[in-house]
């Protein structure tokens, strides 16, 4: 997501993360108050509200049994994390809450074992962030006439970062307009991200290949404690 005109792809600040002083451990799926009814959850969690590192494994349920498939070091908003109902656009905040994960994207081609729907960027694929049009908050290819490209990104300007991505279901069925737009699962830019939960190349392409809609896989993304504690979603 973007913020005003200032031109920042959803994981592209410069700002470089702070590394948290020790690692949170990811809990077991099953001490979450919801799991989205799948039988594939993903865990993006930060030590605090503040945080802008921290981790995202991702899990699936075998014979009854949660079962950890990988884990590795991630970043978040670069003004930390908040609950995702209270998200206002422009806060470089990840919002924090239990999503799906409506399809996955890329610049590059789709990893060699992908399941998910898989939608290849164009030079004209953009993510329309304009409050002011009717597709806030959807891919636009090519730009709708009524969202302006100075409020939207151009998904092929961020080789780096969208690769490979997966949109997180965060005001997408129902958009709220000014809440956030384009909260992406994606790779590392240079640091922080301007909202979204970001991984290694390496780590996508993995989690790529995992992702099996017909085991409803959903993200959940939250803190070690407090109001905004994974364990809540």
């Amino acid at each position: 997501m973007r913020s005003g005109v200032v031109a920042l792809a959803s994981a592209s600040l410069l700002l470089l993360a702070a590394v948290p002083s020790r690692a949170a451990a990811p809990p077991n799926p099953s001490s979450l108050a919801d799991t989205g009814g799948g039988s594939q959850l993903i865990l993006a969690q930060a030590p605090r509200v503040n945080s802008t590192a921290g981790t995202v494994s991702w899990w699936e349920r075998r014979g009854g049994v949660w079962v950890k498939v990988g884990s590795v070091a991630a970043r978040f908003g670069a003004k930390g994390l908040v609950e995702g109902r209270a998200r206002q656009q422009g806060s470089y905040t990840t919002p924090t809450g239990l999503y799906d994960l409506p399809f996955a994207f890329g610049i590059k081609a789709a990893p060699a074992g992908t399941k998910a729907k898989y939608r290849r960027v164009s030079g004209s694929s953009w993510w329309c962030e304009d409050t002011r049009s009717r597709v806030y908050n959807r891919w636009s290819e090519p730009l709708a006439s009524d969202c302006r490209a100075s409020e939207s990104e151009r998904l092929i300007s961020y080789a780096t970062q969208y690769a490979y991505g997966f949109v997180v279901g965060f005001n997408y069925a129902k958009p709220v307009k000014g809440r956030g737009a384009g909260i992406f699962l994606h790779v590392n830019g240079r640091g922080a991200t301007a909202g979204c939960v970001s991984v290694s190349g390496d780590a996508m392409r993995r989690i790529l290949r995992w992702a099996d809609p017909l085991r409803e896989p959903h993200i959940a993304i939250g803190t070690v404690s407090g109001v905004t504690a994974i364990t809540r979603y």
